[in-house]
């Protein structure tokens, strides 16, 4: 917890006893600045970075794991520690076999579901690198690209730069990754990050070593949970028990896991109590659909999706009834048509935001009517989408 938090909370003090100190250290969306118990993952990582201690780039490299695995959180982590060390004046590492200490190469985190385009990629890269903001308007693709091959050619040493959600239904396919980094100077090294095997990827021809991001271990997941509550909820709030409970369901997915427990933490301080109980738990675990899709994907949809999926996840079984009776319950309250309502609906049906569901019975000819099902937990995203308004 930063100090900020530390401050927050004693403020809070005379408002009496209160469950939920900090959400966004409960947040399943939320990365800290140190994943318990991935020692072995950044050691591996590191391997594969080593050369930018001596000043030189690494080969390109993938990432890859299953969703909940926890990539995200260690590789945004490990590349806000190596960019606060590449803008120190000495080397990061210094040993007795190296006498000098060369400047290393510099390093920057992109997300894919944010900078799908070719000009958001290279307006964040940019951004990255510069310390005046780069305008968002105004200035061309073009024009920023030779704006950081005129940086980067005057680079000693060049950049690692991190792909995040490679492969995404919502983000960048490999294709497309390559063309973008082609449009970069050769002194540019990628890590791109993603659920799929690499060997179906296509990415084999461009990388020099894959890393696999193993899913967590029961007893990892259970240090997450009660790492994450004592920051964010009051002392004793979580026990034991319940957390192995948590994470015994999550079965090795972290998202899913931190998601039971924001959840079961909201109901739990919407009936004013100062500690979770078994219910709170099963009903977070209820909602939560088997086959779902991360809280951050579905918070990086543009801001009218958005809205489309807030009046969605309010509606009762009756205006759930079929994909019409949704649309234009939605457009009565919402200023987009019942025409631009159900195409984001088809769009993000077909991205796996939300599903179709034929209906089980019908009583008319032709072809039975579907309705909307979500693929994520409507009361974290309800409140997630709510504290960031």
């Amino acid at each position: 917890m930063d100090i900020d938090a530390r401050i927050k909370r004693r403020q809070r003090r005379d408002e009496g006893p209160r469950l939920i100190q900090d959400y966004e250290s409960l947040s399943p969306v939320a990365h800290i600045d140190e994943p318990s118990d991935r020692g072995p993952v950044f050691e591996r990582l590191l391997d594969h970075l080593d050369p930018v201690f001596d000043g030189v780039l690494p080969p390109n490299a993938y990432v890859h794991g299953e969703f909940g695995s926890g990539k995200s959180a260690i590789v945004t982590a490990l590349f806000a520690h190596l960019q606060r060390l590449s803008t120190e004046p000495r080397s990061v590492i210094h040993t007795s076999t190296r006498a000098a200490s060369p400047t290393t190469p510099g390093f920057v985190y992109l997300d894919t579901r944010t900078t799908t385009s070719e000009f958001a990629f290279y307006h964040a890269v940019l951004d990255a690198l510069v310390e005046d903001p780069v305008p968002e308007h105004g200035i061309s693709t073009e024009e920023l690209r030779e704006r950081l091959h005129a940086i980067l050619g005057e680079s000693r040493n060049g950049i690692v730069v991190a792909v995040d959600h490679v492969g995404e239904p919502n983000s960048v396919d490999t294709a497309g990754l390559i063309d973008l980094f082609a449009g970069l100077p050769s002194n540019v090294s990628w890590l791109a990050v993603g659920r799929t095997p690499p060997e179906h990827t296509g990415l084999t021809t461009y990388t020099a070593t894959s890393i696999t991001i193993p899913p967590y271990q029961r007893q990892m997941l259970v240090d997450v949970l009660m790492t994450r509550a004592s920051e964010g909820l009051t002392q004793r709030a979580l026990d034991h028990d319940l957390a192995r409970r948590i994470a015994e369901w999550a079965d090795g997915n972290a998202h899913s896991a931190l998601a039971a427990l924001f959840i079961a933490a909201d109901r739990a301080d919407r009936a004013d109590r100062t500690r979770l109980c078994g219910a709170d738990v099963d009903a977070a675990i209820a909602e939560i659909p088997d086959v779902s899709v991360s809280l951050a994907e579905v918070l990086s949809l543009p801001v009218n999706k958005q809205l489309v999926l807030r009046r969605l996840v309010d509606l009762d079984d009756d205006e759930r009834a079929s994909v019409s009776a949704t649309t234009e319950t939605i457009s009565a309250d919402v200023d987009l048509s019942i025409g631009t309502v159900k195409r984001f609906l088809y769009e993000m049906a077909e991205t796996g935001i939300v599903e179709r569901v034929q209906a089980e019975s019908h009583d008319g000819k032709g072809r039975p009517p579907s309705r909307v099902e979500l693929r994520f937990p409507p009361t974290a995203f309800r409140r997630l989408h709510g504290l960031r308004q």
